[in-house]
């Protein structure tokens, strides 16, 4: 779980320098391919090219094309249509989506995980929900497939990291990930990528480059990592963590009005569905 942690205090940062650098001002297609060579040239030179099982292979390719290259396409777009708060907002049902995903892996149904979901989704929505904009609805759906992509492709990876468990060190394969992304980013930018709209200062690309090679590179594969060392219930709800981690960014340095009361309620509510998960749920088998 300290990776996760980690990890949610890194990306903490990530939404806000989105939302208020790059949104409407640098293409979202060039944006997020742009993060996935980036990101692929930190695990390339360590990628095993040779004697890597095709499900293996296969696997990690397909949950990195979901998990990174729908995920962020459509993620990216929806800061066209909605605010940072509401971003923060729509991303509170990515732990119901992780529960019932890795519940269909299991072909079972584990109702208190489901509980705990429901629960930190609750707080996160206590934390923001004062207005929506006229756009929402698509914004919305944008982050509803965003979420679900992102939580298949966690859930998807845990499992492949456990059916080929002592193989490979993740690092050594990682890079598949990356190729995955990298297989819906290209096309997506060469058919509605706008060339015109491409970084134009220092600053936008020195985000990129950190969104890229930290933000998603490093970030992405530490938290895969941690997501394969915890249950899903406790996998589900640190997803949630990111919506007050990211207000509290967004409030304290772009000064954007928030009640400070919703935070700590909403924190404590979502503090208290890591609890509950923890105390009745049945731990998951872990990756290693």
């Amino acid at each position: 779980m300290k990776l996760l942690v980690l990890v949610t205090l890194l990306w903490a940062f990530s939404f806000s320098l989105i939302g208020e650098f790059l949104a409407g001002r640098v293409d979202s297609d060039f944006a997020v391919l742009s993060r996935v060579v980036l990101g692929a040239l930190v695990f390339l030179p360590l990628l095993r090219w040779r004697g890597v099982p095709t499900g293996l292979r296969l696997g990690t390719l397909a949950v990195g094309a979901l998990q990174f290259g729908v995920t962020y396409l459509c993620l990216y777009r929806s800061f066209s249509y909605l605010s940072v708060p509401e971003v923060l907002l729509f991303t509170i049902f990515t732990p119901l989506y992780v529960t019932l995903i890795d519940d269909a892996f299991y072909r079972r149904f584990s109702p208190v995980a489901l509980v705990a979901a429901a629960v930190a989704t609750l707080g996160a929505g206590i934390i923001r929900f004062d207005g929506l904009s006229e756009d929402y609805l698509l914004g919305f759906g944008l982050l509803q497939l965003a979420n679900m992509t992102f939580a298949a492709g966690q859930v998807g990876y845990k499992h492949l990291m456990l059916r080929y468990a002592g193989q490979f060190a993740a690092r050594a394969t990682f890079g598949y990930f990356f190729l995955g992304a990298l297989l819906i980013a290209l096309p997506s930018f060469l058919v509605f990528g706008d060339p015109a709209r491409l970084p134009s200062t220092g600053l936008q690309w020195g985000i990129l480059a950190w969104l890229g090679l930290v933000a998603s590179g490093l970030g992405l594969f530490l938290w895969n990592r941690g997501a394969c060392l915890v249950d899903a219930g406790t996998l589900a709800v640190m997803n949630n963590a990111l919506v007050p981690a990211g207000l509290v960014v967004n409030l304290l340095i772009w000064n954007r009005d928030a009640d400070l009361l919703q935070l700590a309620i909403g924190g404590v509510v979502i503090a208290g569905s890591l609890w509950l998960n923890a105390r009745f749920r049945p731990l998951s088998p872990a990756a290693t």
